[in-house]
C-alpha cells in the first residue's frame, strides 16, 4: 500500500483501521502513521522525528543515474523540506516574504482575469461540440505564471519547466526500474544547470537567499535547493490540486448548484477539496532516535511515512462526502504542520479560489471524457488530464 494510497479502502467511518503500520519496500521498512493526532504529532517534533529524508529516492538510483546527475552537477543542499538544521528559519523567511499573504491577494485581480479569458476560451470550444483537457488547457502552467509575478524565474519555457519538475517527482518518489530513472536524471540534470547559472546572478528573493547564504557560510547551491523546491513542490503540486479539484467538483452537482446560487462559500470549497483530494498525499520524516509510535518501537534511523491524506479524510463528520463547510472540513493537513508547514499555502488557495469561482458553471451539464489518471508515487498524484465535452443536445 506504499504506493497509489490515494486508491487504498477506507472502513466505513473513514477512519483507518490501524494507526500506525509497517510495510516494505525494496528492502526499506517504512513506519506509515495515519492517525491525525500522531501525525501531527511527528511534524511538532522535529527533534525525534527529522525531514533529512525528503530528497530520498524511493528506488535506489543505479550508479549510472547518479553518474548523470553528477555530470551535471546536480546538488540540492538542505534548504526547506528536507532541511532540519539551524539554517532553516532563515531560509524560510526570505522564501515567506516572497510568498507574503499581502503579495499574493495583490494578484488575484489579475489572475482572475487571465482565468475568466481561458475559461471563454474553453466554453466556446465546449459550445462548438469540442472536448477540451482542463489540464492542458487551463490548469498546468497557471502556478508557474503566478509564481513568476512572486519570484524571478528563470526565463524557460513553461512546457521544459513542467517537463523537469514532473520528472523530477518521478525520480525521487516513483517506483522506477533502472533505464527510466537514466532517462529523468537527465531531464533533470539538464534544468538544473539552468537553475544553477540562473541563481548566480538572479534578484529578488533568489537575490536575498544568495547574499544570506554567503554571509552565513551556506553551501553555495542554498538558492538553488530553494528554487528547485518551489518549482517542484510548489507549482507543480498546485496545478494538480485544481486538476483533482475540478474533476471531483463535475461529480458534485449540488455544490455547483449552492456556488451558483451563492449558498456555498467557495472558501469552503477549496478547504474541502485540500481534505479530500489532496495532491501530496503522503510525505515522510526519518526517526533520529529510537522512540515509539503508539506502542509500535521505532527504531533510530527508521523511514516513516506520514499518511496526510488518510489523516485528514478521518476529521470530518461526513469523512467521504463533498461538504464544504462541515466540521472539521478545515482540519485536513493538506499542508503539513509544525515547522516545515508548506510556505505556499496561502497561493495555493487563493488560486484554487480564483479558478473554482471562474470554472465552476463550465462544469455544470458536461460528461467526463477521461477523468484523471494518477501514476505510481509515494508522494505525489501527478495527474496527466482532464478531458470534458458538452453533450450536443446541450448546445443548443
Amino acid at each position: 500500500m506504499l504506493f497509489r494510497t490515494w486508491d487504498q479502502p477506507f472502513d466505513n467511518d473513514g477512519r483507518a483501521e490501524a494507526t500506525v503500520a509497517v510495510t516494505d519496500h525494496v528492502g526499506v521498512t517504512h513506519v506509515v502513521v495515519s492517525d491525525h493526532r500522531l501525525v501531527r504529532q511527528v511534524l511538532a517534533d522535529p527533534d525525534t522525528f527529522r525531514p533529512d529524508n525528503a530528497l530520498d529516492a524511493i528506488s535506489p538510483m543505479p550508479v549510472s543515474a547518479l553518474r548523470v546527475l553528477t555530470s551535471y552537477g546536480f546538488k540540492l543542499p538542505a534548504t526547506l523540506a528536507n532541511n532540519g538544521g539551524v539554517s532553516h528559519p532563515a531560509i524560510r523567511e526570505i522564501t515567506a516574504q516572497a510568498l507574503h499573504p499581502a503579495r499574493v491577494e495583490a494578484l488575484r485581480p489579475w489572475l482572475t482575469g487571465v482565468v475568466r479569458r481561458r475559461v471563454a476560451t474553453l466554453a466556446a470550444r465546449l459550445r462548438a461540440g469540442e472536448s477540451v483537457d482542463l489540464y492542458a488547457d487551463l490548469a498546468a502552467d497557471l502556478p508557474l505564471l503566478v509564481l513568476a509575478k512572486l519570484v524571478e524565474l528563470p526565463d524557460a519555457d513553461a512546457a521544459v519547466v513542467k517537463e523537469f519538475s514532473r520528472a523530477a517527482l518521478e525520480l525521487f518518489w516513483a517506483p522506477l526500474d533502472a533505464p527510466r530513472q537514466l532517462a529523468l536524471a537527465e531531464t533533470v540534470g539538464r534544468f538544473h544547470t539552468v537553475l544553477r547559472d540562473f541563481a548566480a546572478t538572479a534578484g529578488g528573493m533568489v537575490g536575498e537567499l544568495r547574499a544570506h547564504t554567503a554571509a552565513a557560510g551556506l553551501p553555495r547551491d542554498t538558492p538553488v535547493g530553494a528554487l528547485f523546491f518551489l518549482l517542484v513542490a510548489g507549482q507543480e503540486t498546485t496545478s494538480q490540486f485544481l486538476t483533482l479539484l475540478l474533476h471531483r467538483l463535475s461529480g458534485e452537482p449540488a455544490v455547483l448548484d449552492g456556488l451558483a446560487r451563492g449558498t456555498v462559500g467557495v472558501d469552503d470549497v477549496v478547504e474541502e477539496g485540500l481534505r479530500l483530494v489532496p495532491p501530496i498525499p503522503t510525505w515522510r520524516r526519518v526517526a533520529a532516535r529510537d522512540t515509539e509510535l503508539d506502542g509500535l518501537p521505532v527504531r533510530r534511523g527508521a523511514s516513516i511515512v506520514l499518511w496526510l491524506a488518510r489523516a485528514g479524510l478521518a476529521v470530518a463528520e461526513h469523512p467521504h462526502d463533498f461538504v464544504p463547510g462541515q466540521r472539521g472540513s478545515r482540519r485536513h493537513l493538506a499542508f503539513g504542520a509544525g515547522a516545515h508547514r508548506c510556505v505556499g499555502a496561502q497561493l495555493s488557495r487563493m488560486e484554487a479560489a480564483v479558478v473554482v469561482t471562474e470554472t465552476a458553471p463550465l462544469l455544470r451539464d458536461i460528461k467526463v471524457l477521461r477523468a484523471p489518471w494518477c501514476p505510481d508515487n509515494l508522494s505525489f498524484r501527478m495527474p496527466d488530464t482532464f478531458t470534458i465535452h458538452r453533450p450536443t443536445w446541450r448546445n443548443s
